[in-house]
């Protein structure tokens, strides 16, 4: 059931790397009539963009260290993401309490203050004040006097952004190749020759550009190609994430924050969660895996036992998830202080390298920007042929409504034989795409066996022909997190799927 995709010998662009920024490089030059091929050597968002704390936002944090353009760019991204992917984006209300905050009030509301007016905010609410003591803000909290802050950001899943860039990529006419290894590049004049690599061999690419977006990869990638001259290098910083039982009531996050000026952040997860964090460690290597380690889950611990009622030991963590995020190294001493800006670094080549086809590697980012960036990219590149901007306010795959609430009730009463919660889960992962899944269908059963938590053979198999899954982690922990509602045995049923149906074809 796995597409059979055909890579093809020669493309306008070549991109290494199949996270947040690879996928919307490729949906945006696709969607310009360029040739694209996309090549991810393991899953879509295996790595670091499937390891965020799952926000859209500005970054208030990041006013402190005098980045405005990168707040005041991802601030005007906010509501246009909201509005392109309103399934898998919505909006979320945090609470910042000043009951433990090393930062004066006045400062807080300075920046919140900016935070409200910079962007272009039109549909989310403005910041306002509360008294925790009166405030249901306040339920859960050990310390429930003084005030608090309330401002919006919105959520994302994240790495179902990087599916719907990759499907919207291949819709435009892209080729998306996953499990397939960037081995090497030269020049050879005005055009790349890329070796690739997967499970049936080897492959020649002949390429007009490349675009590396290996994200913590990105600088052994370079060191792969012929006469590449980097003009900037990545400093790799971890960051870690813990999912306990929930904290508190309510449908509202908490910034959290701590002595050392650091942030952690509290946010409603999987209906029955709170996700805590994230953390800042440097990273000398660079493993295969991010894992967190004894360290870091003390000190979310230690953040969340310092505000809620509620104490949480080891004990209570139902999982954990850690990425390595790909900053551009600025020299900044603090690990916090990192910019999260993205830096385009473009090689242009020349005789002395073989050619003058272009090399744009890409350092840093954030998923809020991915599409600026995506469009900042191909304006670097500048290739001739290449048509003009269109991702703006483009609904992505399944994005093509206006209000969740309202499309949920259409599907309720189009499908009255299927559980509502069923139906609510998947239109917020695959919005009007479930209607693809569901079909016909008049009850639950209709959709095949269900392998546990209500995950049907229908849904598998939409997974496996549109969005290239092909393991039971690509579908319980990237696809979705119905790995923390599943029952045991359902990871392995669905392997055995799996693997039953690529052998059967």
């Amino acid at each position: 059931m796995q597409p059979d995709l055909q890579i093809p010998q020669n493309v306008d662009l070549l991109i290494i790397g199949g996270g947040i920024n690879g996928a919307g490089i490729a949906r945006d030059a696709a969607g310009r009539g360029l040739s694209v091929l996309l090549v991810e050597k393991d899953d879509l968002a295996s790595h670091t963009s499937s390891a965020s704390t799952k926000l859209i936002h500005g970054g208030l944090r990041y006013l402190e260290y005098g980045e405005f353009r990168l707040v005041r760019e991802s601030l005007k991204e906010r509501e246009r993401l909201w509005r392109m992917a309103p399934h898998i984006i919505w909006p979320l209300r945090f609470v910042l309490p000043q009951t433990q905050s090393p930062r004066p009030a006045w400062m807080v509301r300075t920046g919140l203050f900016l935070y409200d007016h910079i962007g272009g905010r039109k549909d989310l609410p403005a910041t306002e004040t509360v008294s925790l003591t009166d405030a249901p803000q306040g339920e859960g909290l050990s310390d429930r006097k003084g005030k608090a802050f309330v401002y919006s950001d919105c959520w994302v899943e994240d790495a179902r952004l990087v599916a719907l860039n990759a499907m919207d990529a291949a819709q435009n006419g892209a080729t998306v190749l996953t499990r397939t290894k960037f081995e090497g590049a030269k020049r050879s004049g005005s055009e790349w020759t890329a070796e690739l690599s997967d499970a049936g061999g080897t492959h020649t690419v002949t390429a007009r550009a490349i675009v590396n977006t290996a994200g913590p990869w990105v600088s052994e990638v370079i060191g792969t190609i012929a006469q590449a001259k980097p003009k900037g290098q990545v400093r790799l910083i971890k960051g870690s994430h813990i999912i306990v039982p929930r904290l508190y009531p309510g449908d509202h996050a908490y910034m959290l924050q701590n002595p050392d000026r650091r942030i952690v952040f509290a946010i409603p997860y999987e209906r029955e969660f709170t996700l805590i964090g994230t953390t800042d460690v440097p990273c000398a290597d660079l493993p295969d895996k991010a894992a967190i380690s004894e360290d870091e889950v003390g000190y979310l611990l230690d953040t969340a036992n310092r505000y809620f009622d509620r104490q949480t030991t080891r004990e209570d963590i139902v999982w954990t998830y850690s990425g390595i995020r790909p900053l551009f190294d600025d020299q900044a001493k603090n690990a916090s202080a990192v910019t999260r800006d993205y830096v385009l670094d473009l090689d242009r080549g020349g005789a002395d390298a073989g050619g003058d086809a272009p090399l744009l590697n890409v350092f840093g980012g954030k998923i809020t920007t991915f599409r600026r960036l995506a469009e900042h990219a191909m304006d670097e590149l500048d290739l001739p042929g290449a048509g003009g901007k269109w991702t703006a306010g483009k609904p992505f795959p399944g994005g093509d409504f206006a209000d969740f609430d309202s499309y949920l009730a259409k599907l309720v009463a189009r499908y009255p034989g299927v559980d509502t919660t069923l139906l609510r889960r998947m239109a917020r992962a695959y919005g009007t795409r479930t209607e693809t899944i569901l079909g016909d269908a008049t009850t639950a059963a209709d959709l095949g066996e269900d392998l546990g938590g209500g995950l049907h053979v229908a849904e598998i198999d939409y997974l496996v022909a549109k969005e290239w899954a092909r393991t039971a982690d690509d579908i319980l922990w990237r696809r979705s997190k119905l790995g923390l509602h599943v029952p045991d045995g359902t990871a392995d049923r669905l392997t055995a799927y799996l693997n039953r149906t690529a052998t059967t074809g």
